[in-house]
């Protein structure tokens, strides 16, 4: 079997790909402050930004692919933290691309909707970025410095990534202290019978993990090079999206209350309209974009998996 080598393995997309890989690949994870048991995964605890372990423990599997989950993705965090966010999200990626090109690994690296600045009504791989906040920079930076070495790489724009993780479940935060997804936390909140302030003025395209590590197999096993957008299927606001969570898991719509994102002061400025096709990706990848109702109705049936705390 082919080696796979997936840092980040802790969190939610790492750590669902982890989990649904091991048919396909000897797999082999990281992560660097929560630590985690995965079955069929051997896992190493690993800071991405020391070079000096990343090079050996690349070395020493030897990996056919490596899959980089591994980012400072709290928005707000990023805006204030722009050094530590850079040796993370651009230095340390740009230092695993050159070890891949040493093994002849190809690179999968998972970007974001925030590389764009939300003015159009859809953005595909064509479209040009023009990121808005700290965050988005430092990922299309990394984008460029992949593309750049000439590797046997894929880079895989995604948005909204919701799903079940334990660490999420048990509220361990990552490094840039974000510790839960937006379906699990309105789950929480709702199911407490909380009152919820949700915006109708920002869009995105909500993926469910599942559908993204069907993507990211895809591009494992693929020879295409390039950029790819692995979303969802529907461009929705967060109002909309919660009122679908809430249809599906049978919760009070009425604890839903719409308003605009005026209402809440955030350090970093956000796109309004961060909608992503993911046509390339369905016709060159045969990976069909789940439908928003498709995504809530998988995740209830894996609830008996896991505990909602």
């Amino acid at each position: 079997m082919e080696k796979l080598l997936i840092i980040g393995a802790s969190g939610l997309t790492g750590y669902r790909l982890a989990e649904l890989s091991s048919e396909l690949f000897e797999v082999y994870g990281t992560y660097n402050t929560r630590p985690i048991n995965i079955e069929n995964c051997e896992i190493s605890q690993l800071d991405k930004t020391n070079k000096e372990k990343v090079h050996s423990l690349i070395k020493h599997i030897n990996p056919n692919i490596v899959i980089d989950c591994s980012a400072v993705h709290n928005v707000d965090y990023c805006e204030t933290h722009q050094e530590e966010t850079w040796m993370v999200n651009v230095e340390a990626t740009k230092f695993i691309a050159k070890i891949c090109k040493d093994v002849k690994a190809r690179m999968i690296y998972i970007s974001t909707d925030y590389i764009f600045d939300g003015t159009a009504k859809q953005y595909d791989e064509y479209s040009k970025p023009n990121p808005l906040n700290y965050y988005g920079i430092s990922k299309l930076k990394a984008e460029e410095e992949i593309a750049n070495l000439k590797i046997n790489y894929a880079i895989a724009r995604t948005s909204l990534i919701f799903g079940w993780i334990p660490s999420e479940l048990k509220g361990l935060e990552s490094s840039s202290k974000k510790s839960i997804n937006f379906v699990l936390w309105a789950l929480n909140k709702l199911r407490n019978e909380e009152s919820l302030n949700i915006v109708t003025d920002q869009f995105s395209t909500p993926t469910f993990v599942d559908n993204l590590v069907s993507y990211l197999l895809a591009l494992a096993k693929s020879n295409e090079n390039g950029i790819f957008h692995t979303t969802g299927k529907q461009c929705l606001s967060r109002y909309e999206f919660t009122r679908k969570i809430s249809e599906v898991f049978n919760i009070d719509k009425d604890l839903i209350t719409p308003v605009t994102s005026d209402l809440f002061e955030q350090i970093a400025k956000r796109p309004m309209r961060c909608c992503l096709s993911s046509v390339k990706s369905e016709k060159l990848l045969g990976v069909k974009p789940y439908p928003i109702e498709k995504s809530l109705l998988k995740m209830k049936e894996q609830e008996n998996e896991y505990i909602l705390t």
